[in-house]
């Protein structure tokens, strides 16, 4: 099991979390995806996979979702 955390920017809302959620669980090994909301701020998604996570897959989905993954 490997793990990756990133800070994304723009989520507001519990549909947010949903959204990115959903984006994320679709990637492949994907386990867990756990986000903790911070309106109005950088909100932290951390995902739990059996391989290794693509980063630049990790980043699609999130864009995908709407959102973008920002740098601390």
């Amino acid at each position: 099991m490997t793990t990756e955390t990133v800070a994304v920017s723009g989520m507001t809302c519990e549909h947010c979390v949903a959204s990115v959620t959903e984006e994320v669980s679709e990637l492949a090994g994907v386990t867990d995806v756990a986000v903790d909301l911070v309106p109005g701020g950088s909100s932290s998604v951390t995902v739990t996979s059996a391989r290794p996570i693509d980063v630049q897959a990790l980043r699609g989905a999130i864009a995908e979702a709407g959102y973008e993954v920002v740098t601390r």
